[in-house]
């Protein structure tokens, strides 16, 4: 497909990426959001908005599904023909020429299970309420991209090239719209696809297929539903505030939102290199710096924690040694603090050769094996035994493909699936030999303390 872009770039002194995304989602297809809230560091201080899509792509069963301006093309993968060949193939097809921008590509999302695509690993079929694709991504005829270092916006715009540019139509509307907040409730109470004595025996469970080493560490989880009525944008609005994180997106489907405030990456290429960051090792905040400095310190020393994050390290290592050289650690266990929790965070890097395919890059480090376990094959095959329900987006991952190979995609945790006024939870626990059961559980329940506090106080400010 060739695409004529035209770029403009404004002042944001007027905008935010939340109003602006405010301004245009009710007369957009399929708007999207992701964030950044460094604003202090010109290499990260980037957001974008992204709707109407010219191109959109999703799975659905074994077929890819290419809905190019309305007509729609399904092609069959097989072992022969291996879904990451299909999707770079689709990547090579786009021919820009105009304008030069520094962003351009597919912005979406790859559930866990989306792994059955990369790799042999089949899943069998558990408890689901709903069925959302398994990838699904969208290349915007317009971009927004904030730059909060200089305070600029960079307008882009993607046309067929025998279209009118309309460009001009999007800068009046972010520079003169309107927005409407709209109100958010819980309708009733929360429930789980487990009670906690049964999440403690899944703990239970883990630990004894550590025991007999079938796994030296597995991500055990469970899911949370809660019905509500109005605009889960307003939660979004309210969990960016209070748990900051360094990825922060909604994006809208049609069918179903996801949403989330990620302090993880998956996978991050640029300039040649690909980064993972894993956080393994959790403690709880407790809202006085004193005793948050004495309890990282107490993360850093932990055995169980330490080992934990060690085992992963390795593990990421090991992905990113299947398609890059000098693979380096370059960090290793620095104590993070968050809103409600601590975490112990490393940075893995590794050189990409001259020419490779992302899409395979990726695949080969997904899932993340921090929320999957090691080795990574068996643990997701006791995941799929003993979890009670699909994880669908939990533990997936979100964010941007670049026409260029560039990537920046966040693991969706601390994060929401709405579908049907219903939102979607989940967190999980790292299970080793020596974990204590009582523990995992408080585990999860931190991890999910900023989201349950977002949706309490979207009840306060919007109903």
């Amino acid at each position: 497909m060739k695409i004529k872009t035209t770029v403009i770039t404004m002042l944001a002194d007027q905008l935010t990426p939340v109003s602006a995304f405010l301004k245009i989602r009710d007369i957009a297809g399929n708007p999207s959001l992701l964030e950044s809230n460094d604003y202090q560091s010109f290499e990260n201080s980037r957001s974008f908005v992204g709707f109407d899509p010219l191109i959109e792509f999703y799975t659905e069963d074994d077929r890819l599904i290419i809905d190019t301006l309305g007509r729609k093309e399904s092609i069959a993968f097989s072992e022969q023909t291996k879904l990451p060949d299909l999707l770079d193939q689709v990547r090579k097809k786009i021919t820009v020429s105009g304008d030069d921008s520094e962003v351009n590509g597919f912005f979406g999302h790859i559930n866990f299970e989306g792994v059955r695509y990369f790799d042999t690993l089949e899943f069998e079929s558990l408890e689901n309420e709903f069925t959302v694709p398994d990838i699904h991504y969208f290349f915007y005829r317009y971009i927004i991209v904030f730059d909060h270092y200089r305070d600029e916006l960079v307008l882009i715009e993607n046309r067929p090239e025998d279209e009118p540019s309309d460009i001009m139509k999007i800068r009046k509307i972010l520079l003169m719209g309107h927005y409407e907040e709209k109100s958010f409730t819980c309708d009733g109470p929360e429930t789980s696809d487990m009670t906690d004595d049964e999440y403690m025996e899944l703990v239970e469970k883990g630990k004894h297929h550590c025991k007999v080493g079938d796994v030296f560490q597995i991500v055990l989880s469970r899911k949370f539903i809660q019905p509500y009525k109005g605009d889960d944008f307003s939660v979004y609005r309210v969990l960016r505030s209070i748990n900051p994180s360094p990825y922060l997106y909604y994006f809208d489907f049609g069918t179903y939102r996801i949403f989330g405030s990620s302090p993880e990456s998956q996978l991050i290429i640029k300039e040649g290199k690909a980064q993972v960051n894993p956080i393994a090792g959790t403690y709880r905040r407790s809202g006085n710096d004193v005793e948050d400095s004495r309890r990282a310190v107490e993360l850093s020393k932990d055995p169980k924690e330490v080992s934990e994050h060690t085992m992963l390290v390795d593990l990421a290592r090991n992905d990113l040694g299947r398609h890059t050289d000098n693979v380096e650690v370059k960090s290793l266990m620095e104590v993070q603090y968050f809103s409600h929790v601590i975490h112990l965070v490393s940075t893995v890097e590794g050189k990409l050769p001259k020419e490779y395919n992302p899409f395979r890059v990726y695949g080969d480090t997904f899932p993340a094996g921090t929320l999957s376990g090691a080795p990574k094959i068996m643990a997701m095959e006791l995941i799929n035994k003993y979890e009670h329900s699909t994880r669908h987006f939990y533990g997936g991952g979100i964010g941007y493909f670049g026409l260029d190979g560039s990537i920046t995609q966040a693991i969706v945790i601390r994060s929401f699936l709405s579908h049907d006024s219903i939102l979607y939870s989940r967190a999980g626990a790292g299970v080793v030999i020596s974990s204590k059961k009582e523990k995992e559980l408080q585990e999860v329940n931190n991890k999910l303390a900023a989201l349950k506090s977002a949706l309490k106080k979207a009840e306060e400010i919007f109903s």
